[in-house]
């Protein structure tokens, strides 16, 4: 009898997850090594890295590199691919997870606050992307996948850069799903809700925000970081050859609720 392959595996592909020394990234990083895939995680503190990797692999039994960057540097990233396709000879899985925050009215942006924002969150995982599809479209196989968030979808009060920048991802994914589909890379997104992660622990020891929570999402809680991990690994495997242009959500039902 033919055994069936075990379902998600990673085994042999090599995986470039960004803003991965805490948080989401940390934790998606984590699954695609539990996976079996060859990690690099990025971000722009190379001693949290260095951490980061070193629970990864204590996780996972694997060895975990890392690239420390800022992501608005578009030269920076394309080395970063260079030095991992040399030390790798491929790059399977790209996962676009870094980015900033500045929740603020419009006005009370300057320009230049307004233009950090949207490279940070926008141009920057651009290019990276358009780096790691050259790598990907000669192996004829890659998956790209976009943290982008509800707000790509829906607006809070006072949020129109961020929540811009969050769409403009969500459509550049649309685009590159249609560009490289033939090619063999799929592109697609995963949008959290909220989660409770480090960057939010003000607004989880927040009792009146948890009402608000409590109210907003029909699970009723934060999301775990852990939740975040089995989207990321389902999108980078074989299983998902034919989901292309997709944005899972992962928020507990909060854009549904009336």
């Amino acid at each position: 009898m033919t055994r069936i392959p075990a379902l998600f595996s990673l085994t042999g592909r090599v995986a470039l997850v960004t803003g991965a020394g805490r948080g989401l990234g940390f934790e998606m990083a984590k699954a695609l090594a539990l996976a079996g895939a060859s990690v690099t995680i990025t971000g722009r503190d190379a001693g949290r890295l260095q951490a980061a990797a070193a629970a990864i692999g204590e996780a996972s039994g694997q060895s975990v590199a890392t690239a420390a960057f800022d992501i608005a540097d578009g030269e920076a990233g394309r080395e970063a691919i260079a030095d991992l396709v040399t030390r790798q000879g491929r790059l399977d899985i790209l996962v676009n997870n870094v980015g900033a925050r500045d929740r603020r009215p419009l006005a009370a942006f300057t320009e230049s606050e307004a233009r950090a924002l949207l490279e940070a969150d926008l141009v920057g995982p651009m290019l990276l992307t358009r780096a790691a599809a050259d790598i990907m479209a000669g192996q004829t196989h890659g998956r790209i996948i976009f943290v982008t968030s509800i707000a790509g979808h829906v607006a809070n009060r006072d949020d129109p850069v961020y929540t811009t920048a969050k769409a403009g991802l969500t459509g550049l994914m649309r685009a590159l799903a249609v560009d490289y589909a033939r090619l063999g890379i799929t592109s697609n997104a995963i949008a959290p809700g909220m989660f409770a992660t480090e960057t939010n622990r003000h607004l989880v020891e927040n009792l009146d925000f948890a009402r608000f929570v409590d109210v907003r999402v029909p699970a009723g809680r934060w999301g775990r970081p852990e939740e975040i991990a089995a989207a990321a690994v389902f999108l980078a495997s074989d299983e998902a050859s034919f989901v292309n242009g997709h944005v899972l959500v992962v928020d507990g039902g909060q854009t549904v609720r009336m």
